[in-house]
Order: structure tokens, then C-alpha cells, then sequence
């Protein structure tokens, strides 16, 4: 069963709860021509290796504590803290705990 992404002016839950079919995994919660958001889940023994994305992107921490490794320094957040990239730039991200983060990437120049 494909996961529905939301419409415009559609509420989205963000926080995990048991019944949620996509408990331990990532689910791209909308998408349009120019944004996609992602609701990210990065448990701690699978870390995302280093890559990079062509759109602007901000990660946003919602629960647990991620460490994201861009310009040769580690940046960690906390709940309730983000980081912005511009495009293209290298980055890795791993959990020190089990987390889950909003993830928004601009898709193409507006």
C-alpha cells in the first residue's frame, strides 16, 4: 500500500506513535515541483553516509540527537534545532540515539 502524501492546508503528524505504519522508517510526507519534506528516521546503528542533494535543505531535529558532518566540522542537534545547507553540499548524518527529524529539500530554483 503507497503511502499518501499530504495536500495543501492538510495537518500532518509528525510524532511517531504504534500505530504508525511507517514507525522505523523515512516517509516523504509531500511533495511538490519545488519542495519535498521528509519525515527522517536515523537510528543509531544506521548512519547515512556522506552525499549531497542539488536543492537548499534544512534538517530540523523532532526527537533524539543527530550529529551532521558538513564542512569539515560535526554540528549536533537536539530537539527543537535545525541546520540549513545550500546546495550540493556534502554532508553525512548519524543518531546518538534513535531520532527522527524533518527534513525539507527545495527541488529546483523558483
Amino acid at each position: 500500500m503507497a503511502l499518501q502524501h499530504a495536500v495543501s492546508g492538510e495537518k500532518i503528524a509528525l510524532k511517531r506513535s504504534d500505530e504508525d505504519i511507517a514507525f522505523f522508517t523515512s516517509v516523504a510526507l509531500a511533495k511538490t515541483e519545488h519542495m519535498e519534506l521528509i519525515r527522517l528516521v536515523v537510528t543509531k546503528d544506521k548512519p547515512m553516509p556522506e552525499h549531497k542533494v542539488e536543492g537548499e535543505m534544512s534538517l530540523v531535529c523532532l526527537e533524539g540527537e543527530l550529529e551532521v558532518d558538513a564542512y569539515g566540522k560535526t554540528t549536533v542537534l537536539k530537539p527543537s534545532e535545525m541546520v540549513y545547507f545550500s546546495g550540493g553540499v556534502p554532508h553525512a548524518v548519524r543518531a546518538n540515539e534513535d531520532s527522527v527529524a524533518l527534513l525539507t529539500i527545495l527541488l529546483h530554483p523558483c
